[in-house]
């Protein structure tokens, strides 16, 4: 008997699909990385600042994920990344992305700053918190008194 050819084509639409959002067959290899493209990588950051503006939010996201893809020292576009992520209620991604952000810049206060505020306010991580609150305010040399406010407020809170 023939196999059928609609359960056949039905398993390798799945296997694509699978392919596509990360998912691999039992026993086969992770799919590599995407080569870094700076150049590329530009054009969907403009793709997606274009649809952040214009209120198309999942568009910008899908835009930036794959700039941050092709170009993950793009500090700014993972911080807009990380953002968008935080308003989608997507915490876990934003923290994963600023601090894998980080490891590529870490000198950027920004990417510290959003950091600590995710870390604090939505996974009440208050010790991380206090870390890049710190480093934030290292890498800025403001006398940021809210900041330092808040830094001793963590320090009262985790004594």
């Amino acid at each position: 008997m023939a196999p059928d050819r609609t359960f056949a084509r039905h398993l390798v639409m799945s296997f694509i699909l699978a392919m596509m959002v990360g998912c691999s067959a039992p026993g086969s290899k992770k799919p590599e990385a995407v080569p870094a493209n700076p150049e590329k990588a530009l054009e969907y950051v403009l793709e997606g600042r274009e649809a952040y503006d214009q209120g198309r939010n999942m568009a910008a996201l899908d835009a930036w994920e794959m700039a941050v893809k092709l170009n993950p020292k793009d500090a700014v576009t993972v911080n807009n990344l990380a953002l968008l992520l935080k308003d989608e209620n997507r915490f876990e991604e934003a923290i994963s992305l600023l601090e894998t952000g980080l490891q590529y810049s870490p000198g950027v206060a920004d990417l510290h700053y959003n950091l600590a505020v995710i870390s604090e306010l939505y996974l009440l991580d208050l010790e991380r918190a206090l870390t890049h609150y710190r480093k934030y305010q290292a890498l800025t040399d403001a006398d940021d008194k809210r900041v330092a406010g808040w830094i001793a407020d963590l320090k009262r809170r985790l004594d």
